[in-house]
């Protein structure tokens, strides 16, 4: 473990709690408007019992909406490769689901389907679009001189796709499930929150809904730390995911070369 990379953001991070808690407990500010570190921490500890529930349906939401969208987006990826005329047919119609925020997507699905099925759509939706991008990029940047080996070598369409594009295209794809892990996380808190206001829903943004209602603004930003500390994993498991299997092999994750 290298500490010089993790001491300066841990001390600043330290810096930052301390001046807020100072800051909240001179200037005697109350815990409805900001409550100070300590008591989001204790808020955590004692209401661990709706809030950690919670915080499991958040993330089985992400966790499966992410493999959803890697299996949907690289899939649709392979198929561009080999078919240009469906890339031409359906690509426009991925960007148009990109595009169109995800807070006006929401309420519309919440009417169409019931609430586990629209929360999971919506982070679907939003991790899609990045991992069909990155896939068909890397897919279709292969080196076009290795492409011509394989094909004057009459490898098959199948050995062309699994022993050269997909290793080649293997970074892009990585980059692209980092960039959806995070979005499918911000579409299930967007979702939740939608169902929030319809009264509906069980997961950490429901409960962040439910607080604000109450003017509980220590659970507040008791679930808050947990929404970030739960992206802060996801980032952190796809990107040593990311390590592992370039690491023999890619530049961009041999030790010492990352700047």
């Amino acid at each position: 473990m290298d500490l010089s990379r993790i001491l300066p953001p841990a001390l600043a991070l330290a810096l930052a709690l301390g001046a807020w808690e100072a800051g909240v407990r001179i200037a005697g500010v109350p815990a409805y408007i900001l409550p100070a570190p300590s008591l989001v921490l204790m808020t955590l500890w004692q209401d661990r019992a709706v809030l950690l529930p919670s915080l499991l349906v958040t993330l089985r939401t992400t966790l499966v909406a992410l493999a959803l969208a890697a299996a949907g987006g690289i899939g649709l990826a392979i198929l561009f490769t080999h078919a240009r005329w469906l890339e031409r047919a359906l690509y426009p119609f991925a960007v148009v689901m990109q595009v169109t925020p995800i807070v006006a997507i929401a309420p519309l699905l919440l009417i169409y389907a019931e609430q586990p099925a629209a929360v999971l759509a919506c982070a679907f939706l939003v991790a899609f679009f990045p991992i069909l991008a990155n896939a068909s990029l890397g897919l279709a940047s292969t080196d076009r001189g290795l492409v011509d080996l394989f094909r004057l070598s009459r490898a098959s369409r199948m050995q062309e796709l699994w022993r050269l594009r997909l290793p080649s295209a293997l970074p892009q794809i990585l980059a692209g499930l980092r960039i959806g892990g995070g979005l499918s996380l911000v579409g299930a808190v967007v979702a939740e929150i939608a169902a929030g206001t319809a009264g509906a829903g069980a997961g950490l943004a429901f409960r962040i809904v439910e607080a604000g209602y109450r003017l509980n603004i220590p659970r507040m930003f008791a679930a808050l730390v947990l929404i970030a500390l739960a992206g802060l994993a996801i980032f952190a498991l796809l990107a040593w995911l990311s390590r592992r299997l370039l690491a023999p092999w890619h530049e961009s994750a041999v030790p010492g070369r990352q700047g």
